[in-house]
């Protein structure tokens, strides 16, 4: 089954293009989202990647209607291939049924790959160079003015320690490395 997937920025924006383009290459089921792409929890779109079977084919108009960059396309084609759906983008000749459109996915990925690692090392240059200047201590400690009373319940078996993590508003790891940092 050939499935298209639409989508403009906002509610006020028209489909009509896209949707002409659907029908001129037979698609049978067609999602349409009228949000930003700048995520991939669209309700549509969501809707689509469920609805799509083994053997069938999700067509776009172009990757920008489908994702906004590239860490969310190549999700997005994961999710596809798992399920054995085709991915085909009309306007960039994307076609992942050809070697060609394969390929071209693959340089999709590498490139976003090798710009993540790009800004981890940036990132990792920068917090160096902050902490040599003295001007990066790392993220601030969340103070909790009750940890030592709830603590204290906790140890005295008054409440368990996920109701503490409660008390405090604390994740599970916070928690326990505070417990940690107390003498024994």
């Amino acid at each position: 089954m050939k499935i298209g997937y639409v989508r403009v920025s906002s509610l006020d924006q028209n489909t009509i293009r896209q949707e002409v383009i659907m029908q001129d290459l037979g698609v049978e089921e067609v999602f349409i989202d009228k949000l930003s792409g700048k995520d991939i929890n669209r309700s549509e779109l969501q809707r689509m990647i469920a609805f799509a079977r083994k053997g069938d084919t999700v067509i776009v108009e172009s990757i920008s209607r489908f994702a906004r960059n590239t860490k969310d396309l190549l999700t997005l084609i994961d999710l596809l291939t798992e399920k054995g759906v085709d991915f085909v983008s009309k306007k960039e000749n994307i076609d992942t049924t050809t070697p060609t459109g394969k390929f071209m996915l693959t340089v999709f990925g590498a490139v976003a790959e090798l710009e993540r690692e790009y800004i981890l090392q940036r990132q990792k240059e920068g917090i160096a160079i902050a902490k040599s200047q003295g001007k990066y201590t790392g993220r601030k400690r969340i103070e909790n003015a009750n940890f030592d009373t709830v603590y204290d319940k906790w140890q005295a078996k008054e409440v368990t320690a996920v109701e503490a993590m409660k008390i405090l508003n604390m994740k599970k790891s916070t928690f326990y490395r505070r417990v940690s940092e107390k003498p024994k």
